[in-house]
This record gives C-alpha cells, sequence and structure tokens, in this order.
C-alpha cells in the first residue's frame, strides 16, 4: 500500500475512515472498504513507527503515558516472553489468548484505545513486512515494543539506516 493510496483519500476521506474504525466492530460485517480504510490506517501506523525507530535512540522512547506501567505488568505476566523474536502462536494459540486477555483487559479505561488492531513485528531486527507482521491488539503492541525499546533491541534498525545513508554518502561522494 502506497502513501499515493492513504493520501487519496483526502481530508473528507480520512475522517470517514477516523469516524468508520472508531465504531464497535458489532456494528460492522466484512466490508472492503472497512477493510481497506482499516489496513490503510495500520500501513500508516506501522510506517510512522518504523521511521521513528530507525531515526532515533529507542532506548529511551516513551510510547504512552503509562510506559512503565505496562512494561512492568508485561514483564510479570510473560516472564519467558522472546521479545526479539516470537512467534504468531505466541499471540494467537488458545493458551496464548488465555494469558494475553486478562493482560490486555487490565488496561482498559487507562491506554486509550487497547484493544484496537495494529501490526506488530515477529523479529525486531526485520522491518514489517508480510512475512514478520502480525495483527496484535494495540496493547500487545505497546507492550513488546516497550520492552524491545528498553532493552535496546531496535537500535539495530537505526543502525541499519545510518550504515545505508553513509554508504549513499560514499557513492555520492565517488561520483
Amino acid at each position: 500500500m502506497s502513501n499515493d493510496q492513504i493520501e487519496a483519500l483526502g481530508a473528507g476521506g480520512a475522517l470517514a475512515a477516523k469516524n468508520a474504525l472508531s465504531q464497535p466492530a458489532e456494528n460492522y460485517v466484512n466490508d472492503a472498504n472497512i477493510e481497506m480504510q482499516w489496513a490503510m490506517k495500520a500501513f500508516k501506523h506501522a510506517e510512522v513507527y518504523y521511521n521513528l525507530i530507525s531515526s532515533v535512540d529507542s532506548t529511551s522512547l516513551k510510547l504512552t503515558k503509562h510506559d512503565d506501567e505496562i512494561l512492568e505488568n508485561f514483564k510479570k505476566d510473560f516472564p519467558d516472553f522472546k521479545i526479539d523474536k516470537f512467534e504468531e502462536s505466541d499471540l494467537k494459540s488458545d493458551t496464548a489468548k488465555s494469558k494475553w486477555r486478562p493482560f490486555c483487559n487490565h488496561f482498559d479505561g487507562t491506554v486509550e484505545d487497547f484493544n484496537y488492531g495494529t501490526l506488530l513485528r515477529l523479529d525486531c531486527t526485520k522491518d514489517y513486512s508480510e512475512e514478520n507482521s502480525t495483527l496484535a491488539t494495540k496493547i500487545q503492541f505497546y507492550a513488546i515494543e516497550i520492552a524491545r525499546n528498553r532493552a535496546g533491541l531496535n537500535l539495530i534498525n537505526r543502525k541499519k539506516l545510518e550504515s545505508k545513508q553513509n554508504e549513499m554518502t560514499r557513492e555520492e561522494s565517488k561520483s
């Protein structure tokens, strides 16, 4: 999905998408337009987040005003979760869902849109892609990405960007 597709929505389309995406799921059937609007919103969020962690020192990055509480509860409830690289089943198997549900619901009323869907990278050393992304709730995204940031695991993305920029500079200086 390109930025042109997102920009093609225009202000009215973006407002309609926002309103549509803020309605309870029970109000909808699988409408292709709604799914496309959601996918564009999720893609844009993923793109912005990846650009952010590729551009700044992510170890001190604050994603919410509740980062410390989210991280504390995540470490307590999931002490053995492999934050660097995990499988989709670690979020979506029946066993995983039964562990994640109370964790997620703990943030109802605390973290805005805690249960909205967003994209999450399975392997923190790689960019978002079809193979490296899964749908997760926003609170799962926050928990895992806050833990990755605090552990310095997302710094590799900044190093990759810096390396690419240095290589481009060297190539330009050769010409």
